[in-house]
């Protein structure tokens, strides 16, 4: 059972997805400090950020009480998801697959047309045809 479970943590896999994780965790740091730090100074010269919580109808229920729905806070939300896929769009993966672009071109590696290569389908036909050629045993 520990040889099992020593062989599972050593694999590839485990380990990249660790460092994934890790990575990830510090990369949202990063991405939080750019939103508290730019964006959400910027929707606050608009209007009050505080504002959003408490917007919502309120709504008398069966009972007599008053029940409030704090839609300000989902709006607030999707504004917050909005500003850091902005960030992480144009600050990050945007400038990346640019340098990788640039990097491709200079190297001066030239795509295949995909015209050129045989579909999922021909290479199945192939196997089967390379498999049909061996001698049975």
């Amino acid at each position: 059972m520990i040889k099992g479970f020593r062989e599972f943590i050593t694999r590839g896999n485990v380990i990249d997805l660790a460092v994934a994780v890790v990575i990830g965790a510090a990369f949202t740091a990063i991405v939080n400090s750019i939103v508290m730090g730019i964006i959400n100074p910027l929707i606050a010269l608009v209007f009050q950020a505080d504002s959003l919580d408490t917007l919502g109808p309120t709504v008398t229920g069966l009972t007599g009480n008053e029940v409030f729905f704090p839609i300000g806070a989902i709006i607030g939300a999707v504004i917050n998801f909005l500003a850091v896929a902005i960030i992480v769009y144009f600050v990050f993966v945007y400038p990346m697959n640019r340098f990788k672009e640039r990097a491709a071109a200079k190297a001066g590696v030239a795509e295949e047309e995909a015209s050129d290569l045989p579909t999922e389908q021909e290479l199945l036909i192939q196997i089967r045809d390379l498999l049909a050629q061996q001698p049975k045993a």
